[in-house]
């Protein structure tokens, strides 16, 4: 990146990551800019933020949402666009010097695929595109020359600690997870765990889908798949490990045994900043690690019998294909039906189970037939919950 300031569109800036987007951009004012702001529906907060960074375009995906806002509240010269063509017209805009892809699920990946085609620098924040669509979405990056940066903190870590060696010498790569709010729960107490309980994560704030997912481990489930595709591993390569710290992010182990790891405290705004700054590192707002005081970083290895959304994940890694798509899609349904109270925490997992295990898997489906598959699949939740 040269000394130009870099013009930011947020996708998703009404989320945490777009709020810690924008904070990491206020703290670099002379070398970032927004230039574009795009939330589903919160329009009153988007309005705030409009009025604060003052960006040529913004957009709501929610047309109902859209309709309410006055054009008055809109900063003096910015329009307001409307709906999925409204992502994918700030997604191509040449005027766009880095995506910062933010939509939480599977309603993220029609910008980014749209920013890849432009071959833009993508601030990835949003796994599922690379989990529903990963072997796609990487041989476009190759052939439009769009780079993929990823934001979520175990694959920045990762992506970091790979410059210290060439990757035939890579032996594997270790994502850390915090384990949750249960992760020395037993299979009784796990049965009866309700959704205020889940929504309470021990370390990081996040929104709901994302924070049951850390529960579930489903998070990690996908984290295996997203880095799969992302880093050109196989799926024997990742491992995991349970770090309730989460001070380390992640490892990366070389053939002569030696281990790279990346530390700093649980804030997003690092690795929201590195990949926007990449491949400069700058002065950051993000908190460090204070040396001063004494630290315990323990590790342990998952349990997969309490926790089978491992076992999934490493699964769909291996079958590639439709598989991810149809997994991902289950768990977004399955969560919802969990947070509305429907199904029951240690359902959400054998739903997507029985929703995977009943598709027609496809092994070089087009991104048309994905995006049927992941809507059969969220159909297909609701027939399980009638069962």
């Amino acid at each position: 990146m040269n000394d130009t300031v870099a013009n930011i569109a947020i996708l998703g800036a009404t989320g945490s990551i777009g709020r810690s987007t924008l904070e990491v951009i206020q703290a670099n004012a002379g070398r970032l800019g927004v230039v574009a702001l795009a939330a589903n529906s919160s329009a009153a907060e988007l309005m705030e933020q409009a009025q604060r960074f003052n960006p040529r375009w913004l957009a709501l995906a929610d047309a109902e949402a859209a309709a309410g806002v006055d054009a008055e509240q809109l900063p003096k010269g910015a329009q307001l666009l409307v709906g999925q063509p409204g992502l994918i017209e700030i997604a191509q805009s040449p005027a766009v010097d880095v995506i910062v892809s933010a939509i939480v699920g599977s309603a993220g990946l029609h910008s980014t695929w749209a920013a890849v085609e432009a071959g833009k620098t993508i601030a990835l924040a949003n796994k599922e595109t690379l989990v529903v669509a990963g072997p796609l979405v990487m041989s476009r990056c190759q052939q439009t020359g769009a780079r993929i940066i990823p934001i979520d903190s175990e694959h920045s870590a990762i992506f970091q600690a790979l410059a210290a060696g060439r990757r035939e010498e890579v032996q594997r790569i270790i994502l850390t997870a915090s384990g949750g709010p249960f992760r020395n729960h037993t299979h009784d107490e796990l049965a009866s765990v309700t959704r205020e309980q889940a929504l309470a994560h021990p370390t990081w704030e996040m929104g709901p889908k994302i924070t049951i997912d850390s529960a579930t481990m489903m998070n990690k489930a996908l984290e295996i798949i997203e880095a799969r595709w992302l880093f050109g591993l196989s799926p024997e390569q990742i491992d995991v490990v349970i770090h309730p710290q989460s001070v380390v992010h992640s490892m990366v182990e070389f053939i002569d045994g030696s281990v790279v790891a990346q530390l700093s405290p649980p804030d997003m705004k690092l690795p929201i900043q590195y990949a926007l700054s990449h491949p400069q590192r700058w002065p950051s707002p993000a908190e460090k690690i204070d040396f001063s005081q004494s630290h315990e970083l323990t590790f342990e290895p998952p349990d997969e019998d309490r926790f089978p959304a491992l076992r999934l994940g490493r699964e769909v890694a291996t079958a590639g294909g439709t598989a991810g798509a149809v997994l991902n899609a289950a768990n977004e349904a399955a969560v919802a039906e969990f947070l509305a109270g429907q199904i029951s925490f240690t359902d959400i997992v054998p739903a997507c189970e029985s929703v995977l295990a009943a598709h027609t898997f496809e092994s070089q489906p087009t991104l048309e037939r994905l995006l049927e598959l992941d809507a059969w699949a969220r159909k297909e939740i609701t027939r399980w919950i009638c069962l």
